[in-house]
C-alpha cells in the first residue's frame, strides 16, 4: 500500500490546492449558479422543434398552426439566457470573488461588467443602400458564449483592482453624516470605479489601435478557440476524464476539481450548436455538458451502474452484493457515492483499473456513433439528476438511449474480471 499512500498524497495536494484556489473556487461557482439558465435556454429550442416549428412541431398541423406565431417567443428566451452569456458570467464572478474579498458585492459586478464592456465592440455596422452607418449595439459574438475566457479574466483583474483600491482610505470621498447611507457609500467607492474603468477603456483603445482587433476577438483565436477544439477531440475529453477519475480513486470528487475548466469549455461547445441550429445549420460539436451527463457519467462516475450490475451478476460476497443493493437506485439517478466509499473504490486496488478507464473506453465508443452518424450533437442540455435512458432520450432521442444501453453493456464486460477477481480477495 505504500505506493497508494504516496499516490493518495499526491493527488490529495493538488485537489486541495485547486480547492483553495479562490479564483478556481469563484468561476466554479459561477457556472454552478449560471447552469439552470443554461438549461432554459437549451430548452427554449426543444420547444421550437417540438411546438412551433412548421416542419418538425406540433405548428405544422392546421388545428396547431397558431404556435408559430411562439416562435419568436422562444428565440427571445434562448437569446436572453445563451446569447447574453458573457455580460451574465462577469457579473456572477465578479460578485462571487468580491464575497471573497470582503467588499461591496454589487460594486464589484457592475465594474466587472464595466472593464469587459470597455474592450469589446460597442458598434456594429449596418449597410443600407450600400452605406455603411455605424450603430451603437454589442455584437452577438461579444455577449455569447465567444467571449467568456475574456469576461472572466476580466472581471478577475478588475475586482481585484477594486478591492485593493477601495481599501484605501485616501480614494474614499467622505460625505456629511446627515447624507444618507446609501449615497455615502457610492461616494466612497467613485474613484476605485473610476480608475479601474478608465484603466480598462484606455487598454481596450490601445489594444485596438495596435493590432486592429478587439481583445476578445483576439483572446478567442488565441485561446479559448483552440481549447474549444481541443476538447471536442477524444484525446482531449478523455484526458480530463481520466484527471476526473484520478481524483475520484483517492476520494475526491472528481467533477468538482476539473469544473473551472470543464464547464466553460462545454457550455460554449453547446451554446454554439443551439447558435447554429437557430440558423438552421447543423451543430457540429459532439462534446457538451449534456453528452458528459448522458455518456461519460453515465449511471456514476467511472461507470459505477456498471459495476452495480456486475457485482449483483457475479460477484459471491454477501457484504459487496448488499452494497450494489443499495447504490442500485442512486446509480439509476447517476448518483455513485454509495458504491464509491460504500464498497469502497477509493484506493481499491482490485478496481482501480477499471474505476479510472472504463468512462474514457466508453467515450471513445460514443464518440464513434457520432462519426457514424447514428448520433448528432444535441442542442438540448440535460441537466444532472434525471434517471438512466430519461436523460438519453432527452438530450439524443432514442438513439441516446440505446447508445447509453451498449455502454453500460461495455461496462459490464470490463468490471467482470476485476468482480471474479475480487471474489478472491478477502478485503477487496
Amino acid at each position: 500500500m505504500s505506493f497508494l499512500d504516496k499516490y493518495s498524497e499526491v493527488v490529495s495536494d493538488i485537489a486541495v490546492a485547486v480547492d483553495d484556489n479562490k479564483y478556481l473556487a469563484a468561476i466554479k461557482n459561477t457556472f454552478t449558479i449560471y447552469m439552470p439558465f443554461v438549461i432554459v435556454g437549451s430548452f427554449s429550442t426543444l420547444f421550437k422543434v417540438l411546438l412551433s416549428s412548421k416542419t418538425t412541431g406540433l405548428a405544422q398541423f392546421s388545428g396547431f398552426s397558431w404556435l408559430s406565431t411562439m416562435e419568436p417567443a422562444f428565440n427571445a428566451m434562448n437569446y436572453a439566457t445563451m446569447n447574453i452569456m458573457s455580460l451574465a458570467v462577469p457579473v456572477i464572478l465578479g460578485a462571487m470573488l468580491a464575497r471573497q474579498n470582503k467588499v461591496n458585492e454589487l460594486f464589484a459586478a457592475i465594474v466587472a461588467l464595466a472593464s469587459y464592456v470597455t474592450v469589446v465592440p460597442q458598434t456594429i455596422v449596418s449597410l443600407v443602400e450600400d452605406v455603411e452607418t455605424s450603430v451603437p449595439a454589442l455584437p452577438v459574438a461579444s455577449t455569447n458564449a465567444s467571449g467568456l475566457f475574456v469576461g472572466m479574466i476580466i472581471a478577475i483583474i478588475s475586482v481585484e483592482m477594486f478591492s485593493r483600491l477601495a481599501s484605501i482610505e485616501k480614494l474614499q470621498i467622505k460625505m456629511p453624516q446627515t447624507v444618507p447611507a446609501g449615497i455615502a457609500k457610492s461616494f466612497n467607492v467613485m474613484l476605485p470605479i473610476f480608475i479601474v474603468v478608465v484603466l480598462f477603456s484606455i487598454l481596450g483603445t490601445v489594444f485596438y489601435n495596435l493590432t486592429g482587433s478587439y481583445i476578445n476577438e483576439f483572446m478567442y483565436k488565441i485561446l479559448q478557440g483552440p481549447l474549444e477544439t481541443i476538447a471536442q477531440t477524444p484525446a482531449g475529453i478523455i484526458f480530463l476524464i481520466i484527471i476526473s477519475q484520478v481524483f475520484w480513486l483517492v476520494g475526491i470528487h472528481g467533477g468538482l476539481i476539473i469544473t473551472p475548466i470543464r464547464n466553460p469549455l462545454l457550455i460554449a461547445a453547446l451554446a454554439a450548436n443551439i447558435e447554429a441550429f437557430t440558423a438552421g445549420n447543423s451543430p457540429q460539436n459532439p462534446v457538451t455538458l449534456g453528452f458528459w451527463n448522458v455518456f461519460i457519467a453515465t449511471g456514476g462516475a467511472g461507470y459505477t451502474f456498471s459495476l452495480i450490475i456486475a457485482l449483483l451478476l457475479f460477484s459471491k460476497r454477501d457484504d459487496s452484493k448488499e452494497i450494489a443493493k443499495i447504490s442500485f437506485v442512486p446509480g439509476v439517478f447517476g448518483i455513485s457515492e454509495p458504491i464509491v466509499f460504500g464498497l469502497p473504490l477509493v484506493l481499491n486496488p482490485v478496481y482501480a483499473i477499471p474505476f479510472v478507464f472504463t468512462s474514457a473506453i466508453n467515450t471513445g465508443i460514443a464518440l464513434l456513433f457520432f462519426n457514424l452518424g447514428f448520433l448528432t450533437p444535441n442542442t438540448v442540455d440535460v441537466p444532472f439528476g434525471l434517471p438512466l435512458f430519461v436523460n438519453g432520450f432527452i438530450g439524443y432521442g432514442w438513439q441516446g438511449a440505446a447508445v447509453q444501453v451498449i455502454l453500460i453493456a461495455v461496462g459490464v464486460m470490463i468490471y467482470i474480471p476485476f468482480v471474479v477477481s475480487a471474489n478472491k480477495v478477502k478485503d477487496a
